[in-house]
């Protein structure tokens, strides 16, 4: 094994035996040309080692590790990545033996401004021969030396700036966090922002996208993702909510086109989420896939896939780059997925559709005060990869008792197509908040350009509320967080699966195949269904994501409680390693110094924390 791994490390060059970025290139594929694992041989997959995080509520701070979502970068030899505490860990990429940690003590500002503490990744940059790393949290930036794990002194206070310094309007610093890796072009760090859904007042924190110098920390430049009054785009705010509006962030991964100098990002919901009463107008650039000159942060194009929102369907998934060869013709696209189940692809140069995009009449609203745009864009390829809308049909039917009990439940509620607007009786939409696509994305195998995409199947219910008036929330009518699309205790109103896995080919916007992935468990242990001849695979839901190779494989997890090995060609699952925890992360691969090809991936919550590495 090692002489024919030997072999393979001279064909294979040095950068596609590493992980580099969080999505594995720049792009975002998620996409490995390593083969050493593949179909023949994967059922003799093993756990090579773990890393545990040990990390553990304190209460003394109020604060509380939430779910481990890391996924680590890898270069020469080395995996970096953040913990749930938004540590940064430094392992050995063939033992897991722990090099470094830094440890930003981000504990001690008490509970989280998004409820829990969670980091996705954390990005490199080289400076001269020197290896740097970029972890954005709460409101800071941090450059530290890559070899030591010590703040740079020359960025920054000491290796750390501020993140709010200078912002449009003063920001709360304990409402303005950071959960997803920056993107590195050139010598400028590019730095979105989560804000909570929770929160819904004038003038909450802002969604301006940033870049600040690598060298020295300093603002380079700002885009609006809210425009100013004046700027193109502010015309689509009403009542001069262009003024207050925050939230309209970049709280997911983006990509970057390191050759042409372009980064696109996927910019999520204006605030309110459910209600824009006081935001009338189309909202650019909320819901919209937003191209800009990586330079100067200057608008290249764009294109809005949510016209005034009202769902929380911001654009969750990082947008894949990829070549495609359409009717005869190469096109470089960008692809962007969405929490609708929709998959959007634009040239990434021009922005034009590759496919048509319709317009087509959707649902009004019926609350006071809102006015629901009167059309959604739709894209006539590739079909829909999830289920949309919900009628009495759709009602969980594990048994006949359930299923009537259910569809009683489910009459007291608005019913409709995609894009039925939250009401004040509530509305049952599907997807639900979570999707659809979510953060995970989709993995491009540029070979059979075919992606590959975990969705969520299950509904929410959209049920608007007059909030008791607070600092942190000030809208007319705001979401009832307290509302859930369940019935009988805790079963789910709609029937499963509850997850997918889809293969589409994106030369012809077919469906190559689609499978229910993964398992729900605490389901299969409810009372009620006690007796009860159940699916083999109820789905799961989950934002995770995926990851293609060379050898043939779709590594997944995507929030079930085992990691899979699935045949890219057919969709069968080739191997299942069963785990006492949820997998929280989207996996990544390389090759270790040893000629070993690792997979890697992060699981479990809290104290359960653990990064898995597997091996032949």
């Amino acid at each position: 094994m090692m002489r024919h791994a030997g072999l393979i490390l001279l064909a294979i060059p040095l950068v596609a035996q590493q992980w580099p970025f969080y999505g594995g290139d720049e792009g975002g594929s998620k996409y490995s040309l390593l083969d050493q694992i593949d179909r023949s041989n994967v059922a003799k997959l093993k756990p090579a080692w773990e890393w545990k995080s040990g990390e553990v509520p304190m209460p003394q701070f109020g604060s509380t590790p939430g779910p481990f979502e890391g996924t680590p970068i890898m270069i020469d030899g080395v995996l970096y990545f953040p913990s749930s505490y938004y540590r940064v860990i430094a392992l050995d990429a063939d033992t897991g033996r722990e090099l470094w940690t830094y440890d930003p003590k981000a504990y001690e500002d008490g509970p989280d401004p998004n409820t829990r503490y969670s980091h996705r990744g954390v990005a490199a940059w080289r400076d001269g021969g020197k290896l740097r790393i970029f972890l954005n949290f709460h409101q800071k930036l941090v450059c530290l030396d890559a070899a030591t794990g010590k703040p740079v002194a020359d960025f920054g206070d000491n290796g750390v700036i501020s993140l709010i310094r200078d912002m449009r309007w003063d920001v709360n610093p304990k409402h303005y966090a950071n959960s997803s890796p920056p993107v590195i072009y050139k010598d400028l760090v590019i730095v979105g922002s989560n804000v909570n859904d929770y929160m819904v007042y004038k003038k909450d924190p802002p969604g301006d996208v940033r870049a600040f110098n690598a060298h020295t920390g300093k603002l380079a430049w700002t885009f609006h993702t809210v425009p100013e009054t004046g700027e193109p785009g502010a015309e689509t705010w009403g009542a001069g909510s262009e003024k207050f509006t925050g939230h309209t962030n970049v709280w997911t991964p983006f990509t970057l086109d390191a050759a042409r100098g372009l980064v696109y990002l996927p910019v999520s919901t204006p605030s309110n989420d459910f209600y824009g009463g006081a935001r009338p107008g189309k909202n650019l650039f909320a819901e919209s896939i937003v191209c800009l000159d990586a330079s100067t942060g200057k608008l290249k194009w764009y294109q809005q896939l949510v016209h005034h929102g009202l769902w929380d369907y911001d654009l969750a998934s990082p947008p894949n780059l990829v070549t495609l060869t359409v009717g005869g013709k190469k096109i470089d696209a960008v692809v962007q997925l969405t929490k609708m189940g929709f998959v959007f692809v634009f040239d990434r140069v021009t922005g034009k559709p590759v496919w048509p995009i319709e317009e087509r009449p959707v649902p009004a609203s019926d609350v006071p005060g809102e006015h629901a745009w009167p059309t959604q864009p739709f894209p006539t390829k590739p079909p829909p990869i999830a289920d949309q809308g919900i009628t009495l049909d759709d009602a969980f039917d594990l048994t006949p008792e359930l299923k009537a009990e259910a569809q009683t439940e489910m009459k007291k509620y608005r019913l409709g197509p995609l894009f039925t607007p939250p009401s004040l009786r509530g509305t049952l939409i599907r997807p639900g908040v979570i999707g659809g696509a979510n953060w995970g994305g989709g993995a491009f195998d540029s070979e059979t350009s075919t992606i590959y995409v975990k969705t969520s199947n299950n509904g929410a219910l959209a049920r608007l509320v007059k909030p008791d008036r607070t600092a942190e929330n000030d809208a007319d009518y705001a979401m009832d967080h307290d509302s859930q699309a369940v019935f009988h205790g805790r079963l789910p109103l709609l029937k499963p699966p509850y997850g997918y896995l889809t293969a589409v080919n994106l030369n012809t916007g077919e469906i190559v195949w689609h499978e229910v992935f993964g398992d729900t468990p605490q389901l299969r242990n409810q009372p009620a269904l006690k007796g009860v001849r159940l699916p083999e695979k109820l789905g799961v839901a989950g934002a995770q994501g995926v990851i293609v190779t060379k050898g043939g494989l779709v590594f997944a997890g995507c929030g079930d409680a085992a990691f899979h090995a699935i045949d890219k060609t057919t969709g069968r699952d080739l191997w299942t390693f069963p785990l006492p925890r949820r997998v929280s992360a989207t996996p990544m691969t390389y090759r270790g110094k040893n000629g070993r090809q690792y997979v890697v991936v992060a699981t479990g919550n809290g104290a359960d924390a653990v990064l898995m590495a597997f091996a032949l």
